[in-house]
């Protein structure tokens, strides 16, 4: 949680994008122009407007790369048994997931006013709602849907918080995952038995 992960390496829409996330990161989204994105990538505006036409573009396309492990684990997550044990690999997945997009989820957490009016932000909104509904049952008392949301985002503020923490981000990590599978356990326990 406190390390950098390395960019991805590969094609120029990749280099496109990692370098527009370090400025949004750097600048905030509204700040950076596709002219800076240019020059710190040493291309012209034409040769980046091959591949993305907006700043919105190229956020669209960092959001679906980055955060197709979590589309994916929604799928798997939806085809499993309704089993505490679903629930901690859910959540331990999705604390992977976190982790392999942490420079997205940083930018979308301090930029969330922004994120909320671009296309995307609707689409974050249903794949939180989607994880709550994998980790909660569906006639769950309040407080144990409460345990359930809690859970998904003391995984989200555990790449945030934690990043001053004692400790490695391994151990940061662990602490963060197990805090969640305590709630997400609590909430399960508390379920009559059928």
């Amino acid at each position: 949680m406190g390390s950098t992960p390395q960019p991805r390496r590969g094609n120029t829409r990749q280099r496109i994008q990692d370098v527009a996330l370090e400025l949004f990161a750097e600048q905030g989204y509204e700040k950076t122009s596709l002219r800076e994105i240019a020059e710190r990538l040493d291309v012209t505006k034409a040769a980046l407007y091959y591949h993305f036409k907006t700043k919105e573009d190229i956020l669209v396309g960092i959001f679906d790369d980055l955060n197709r492990p979590v589309e994916e684990l929604i799928e798997w997550g939806r085809e499993q048994p309704r089993t505490l044990e679903t629930k901690k690999e859910i959540l331990r997945r999705y604390g992977e997931a976190l982790t392999s997009a942490a420079p997205l989820f940083r930018f979308m957490q301090e930029n969330q006013a922004t994120v909320r009016d671009l296309s995307i932000g609707m689409t974050i909104k249903d794949r939180v709602v989607a994880l709550v509904d994998l980790v909660k049952e569906p006639d769950a008392p309040l407080a144990d849907q409460v345990r359930s949301f809690t859970a998904l985002f003391a995984m989200h503020a555990g790449v945030f918080a934690l990043k001053d923490a004692e400790g490695s981000p391994e151990e940061k990590r662990a602490a963060v995952l197990e805090v969640a599978v305590d709630l997400v356990t609590r909430a399960h326990d508390a379920q009559p038995a059928e």
